[in-house]
């Protein structure tokens, strides 16, 4: 029983030394960022922005996290049921931990299922969140498809980059294709799949459960489709508008810095490069480091004046501060712990 407990102790360890190594490399290309385009630029690119733009920033990450909120809330299944003031303040946690711990990613939807523990069991948590972001998970892969073919469309890049991102892009075509279709039709492909690997030997100690896991989520996300087949418009509407929304963030830090005015088109490629960074990088607290390199890498791919970029992207990671600052007061008014979320996610996992 005891190895049992602590079959994921090994792997969760290893997880936590590529996090740190991770965030060190994020660090220091931070700083190779900063060193590179000039601090005294980057100070004043900050002024022209000013405490009033940082204001508007604040106020549209707050819409951003409402919407999540609310397609949250509609995949609650009843006779559960959730406010809004039960999802928006569990979001903004969740995003919290997620921003600031090298292994966020593995327990902002935990994280999430806590915060709301005392309306709704843990399990009902954990399977909503889960929901929600298979349907963030499919909105965020058309934005992404979009935002490479504009990056193509609209920029030279080196050919070897260029192949990845039609790689990519055809990747999530047949991915998003495949997805959808598997839902409406309510095939059991992947955890058929699953079972065909553990059969022939392959995986085994990983599918061992695995497999099981991942039928439990199909028949849950089937389940939802079959009984709620009216919400997954608004839901996918509600994911979209966190993506606009983030596209015209970033429209507005970009006129208040530079004098040359940007078009939409320049948003969406930073902000959509930027997402693409932060599913990649996810394991880096505040993407330290890699929004900087994507940033810049945009701004000289479309012609921005000198350390535009970096300073999008730094004044960016001040509104991901403040958040974080936030999602840590409301965590610590519940008494939400990191050793219990820790603990809360090994068990579940295991």
């Amino acid at each position: 029983m005891n190895s049992t407990s602590n079959a994921p102790a090994p792997k969760y360890n290893r997880l936590k030394i590529a996090g740190i190594i991770l965030t060190l490399g994020g660090i220091a290309l931070f700083g190779y960022f900063i060193y590179a385009v000039g601090f005294r630029e980057i100070i004043d690119g900050i002024g022209r922005f000013g405490s009033a733009g940082f204001a508007v920033i604040l106020t549209i990450y707050f819409v951003r996290i409402c919407a999540r909120a609310f397609a949250w809330k509609l995949c609650i299944q009843s006779p559960n049921k959730l406010g809004m003031a039960d999802t928006v303040p569990a979001v903004i946690i969740g995003e919290a931990m997620s921003s600031m711990v090298p292994l966020g990613i593995l327990i902002s939807g935990t994280t999430k299922a806590v915060a709301v523990k005392r309306r709704v069991s843990l399990v009902v948590g954990l399977s909503s969140v889960a929901t929600e972001n298979l349907f963030y998970s499919l909105i965020t892969g058309f934005f992404l498809m979009i935002g490479a073919i504009l990056l193509l469309a609209t920029t030279t890049i080196d050919a070897s980059l260029a192949v990845t991102l039609n790689v990519m892009i055809g990747s999530l075509i047949v991915l998003t294709a495949l997805g959808l279709l598997m839902v409406i039709r309510q095939w059991h492909f992947t955890s058929w799949l699953c079972n065909w690997i553990y059969s022939i030997g392959l995986l085994r100690g990983i599918l061992n459960n695995g497999r099981h896991e991942v039928r439990r989520f199909e028949d849950l996300i089937y389940g939802f489709y079959r009984k709620y087949p009216g919400r997954f418009v608004p839901i996918c509407l509600l994911e979209a508008s966190f993506h606009i929304l983030g596209v015209m963030e970033t429209w507005f830090i970009l006129r208040r810095i530079d004098t040359n005015l940007p078009g939409l088109t320049t948003a969406f490629l930073l902000e959509s490069v930027s997402r693409l960074l932060t599913v990649l990088f996810k394991m880096i607290p505040f993407n330290i480091g890699v929004d900087e390199a994507g940033a810049q890498f945009v701004g000289d791919a479309i012609a921005l004046a000198a350390g535009v970029g970096v300073t999008l992207a730094i004044i960016r990671k001040g509104r991901i501060v403040f958040w974080t600052i936030v999602g840590l007061v409301l965590a610590l008014s519940r008494g939400i712990s990191f050793r219990e979320l820790a603990s809360r996610h090994i068990s579940h996992r295991s």
